[in-house]
């Protein structure tokens, strides 16, 4: 019933969705999971978040701070746009924000994120 993807993640086969319920998860905000498919191609880093959250503004800053260029994406707020963003955690997998993206690779949250500036992760990713 579950499929494996990758070493850790699991979600649940499609063969085991129903058909309405597959339309319904597929037709969840197509333009802003296009939006970001965009952006995650045009864009080095792309960092995808929400106002008033601090987590995305450290992630932000850290980058920045490091020297990488930042393209924004800003999705509503605690109080505002949240279907928006469920239907970007469900594309993604990744379940808080900030989202950040390294040349297409998802590299995670705002910790995850210091981590790979500090290790040298980011670069290496953009020197590819």
């Amino acid at each position: 019933m579950l499929r494996r993807t990758m070493a850790a993640r699991t979600h649940l086969d499609p063969a085991h969705i129903a058909p309405a319920a597959l339309d319904k998860i597929s037709s969840l905000h197509p333009e802003t999971i296009r939006e970001i498919e965009e952006a995650v191609q045009k864009h080095d880093v792309v960092v995808v978040g929400m106002a008033q959250n601090p987590h995305v503004k450290k992630a932000r800053k850290a980058l920045e701070a490091a020297g990488f260029q930042v393209h924004y994406l800003e999705y509503g707020s605690y109080f505002s746009e949240w279907r928006r963003r469920l239907a970007i955690k469900l594309w993604s997998g990744w379940p808080t924000f900030p989202q950040v993206f390294v040349k297409g690779t998802l590299i995670g949250g705002e910790d995850l994120t210091k981590q790979a500036i500090a290790s040298g992760d980011i670069a290496r990713r953009l020197e590819k």
